[in-house]
């Protein structure tokens, strides 16, 4: 296995984690800043404010996002050991 082959293989496997985690990411940073604003208006700081929303976004997002997910984590991994072979010899 080439040096080339290893660092193609480590960039594509940081490229499927970013693309699989920005969905969830996502939705976080968006309900964040939302309930930030709602929070800068009203003045009420209160942490279950920030903490349950997010939880219920991401889950949200999780639920309508996640057979795209497990697809995508599932063709690098059928890609992976499909082309194993070939990367070893």
């Amino acid at each position: 296995m080439t040096p080339t082959a290893v660092v193609e293989l480590g960039r594509q496997a940081v490229e499927v984690t970013l693309m699989v985690s920005a969905p969830l990411f996502g939705a976080a940073l968006c309900t964040g800043l939302i309930i930030s604003i709602f929070q800068a208006a009203t003045q009420i700081n209160e942490m279950t404010l920030t903490f349950v929303p997010k939880v219920v976004a991401i889950f949200l997002t999780l639920v309508l996002a996640g057979p795209w997910m497990i697809t995508m984590i599932t063709d690098f991994m059928r890609r992976l050991y499909t082309n194993f072979p070939s990367m070893i010899g």
